[in-house]
């Protein structure tokens, strides 16, 4: 499953959000990133293109990513920034518990929503999939 620009774009229109270039900008750059950035790297990444953007606008945007389920926050062990990562494509996210390194592997992995729906009665909205270990350079 992967979900289009245009799909994330309709889906905020029908909840009446405004579509700004800035927005558009965001949503484009966290789904083409092969990184998790952090709203410091977007608002440096962007501000050239876009150089009456704010970081604020940068962390609303985020915001309402997140809440509409496009995004997920990523934490890192002994690190207070926050990394997000887009959930448009089926994928499970490691983070290495010594360098921090986060990274995406791409596969075809069941879903628990209904079994854990079935299980407990909780009605799930998001399923976010995160291991943490050690990465192969820190095996070393």
């Amino acid at each position: 499953m992967s979900i289009s620009l245009q799909e994330v774009l309709d889906h905020l229109k029908k909840d009446n959000i405004r579509i700004t270039e800035t927005r558009k900008a965001v949503i484009h750059y966290l789904m083409n990133s092969k990184d998790h950035p952090s709203a410091e790297m977007i608002y440096q990444d962007l501000l050239p293109t876009f150089p009456n953007m704010s970081l604020a606008t940068v962390y609303n945007n985020l915001k309402l990513l997140m809440d509409a389920g496009f995004i997920t926050e990523l934490k890192r062990k002994n690190d207070t920034t926050v990394y997000y990562d887009f959930m448009g494509h089926d994928h499970v996210n490691l983070i290495c518990q010594q360098c921090g390194t986060i990274s995406d592997l791409e596969i075809d992995q069941p879903s628990l929503i209904e079994l854990v729906e079935k299980e407990t009665g909780y009605h799930i909205q998001k399923e976010v999939l995160t291991l943490y270990g050690l990465c192969p350079n820190c095996q070393k």
